[in-house]
C-alpha cells in the first residue's frame, strides 16, 4: 500500500471525527460534570452517515482498516484527555495521554513502513 491518497485520508479523518463525536457524545450524556450540548450528538451522526457512505461506494485499500481504527482510537483517547484536562474532577489525563502517543507512534510507522 501506498501513502494515503486524498480519499483515503478523508476516510482516516472521518474515524478520527467519530472517535471524536463517541466520547463527546458518551461525556455529554453520562458525565454530570460536562455541560450538555447537541453538537457532539450531530457530529457523531453526521460522521457515521459519511462513514458508511464512504464504505457502500469505495473499496478500502488494503492495511487501511487497522490505520481507520488506529484513527478512531486518536479520537477517542484525545477526546478523553481534553475533558480530563479540564475538568480534574473527573481523573487524571496521563493514562490518556501515554496511549495516546504510543499510538500516534505506532501510526506514523504504519504510515511509513506502508510508503
Amino acid at each position: 500500500m501506498s501513502l494515503p491518497t486524498g480519499r483515503d485520508r478523508g476516510t482516516l479523518l472521518l474515524a478520527f471525527l467519530s472517535g471524536l463525536s463517541i466520547n463527546g457524545t458518551f461525556s455529554v450524556l453520562f458525565s454530570s460534570l460536562v455541560p450538555f450540548s447537541i453538537f457532539p450528538l450531530i457530529a457523531l451522526g453526521l460522521s457515521a452517515w459519511c462513514l458508511h457512505q464512504r464504505y457502500l461506494n469505495r473499496s478500502m485499500p488494503d492495511g487501511m482498516p487497522p490505520l481507520a481504527a488506529g484513527f478512531f482510537l486518536l479520537g477517542i483517547l484525545l477526546y478523553s484527555a481534553i475533558v480530563r484536562a479540564e475538568y480534574p474532577a473527573i481523573g487524571s489525563n496521563f493514562i490518556p495521554t501515554v496511549l495516546m502517543v504510543a499510538l500516534v507512534f505506532w501510526l506514523v510507522l504504519r504510515l511509513k513502513r506502508n510508503r
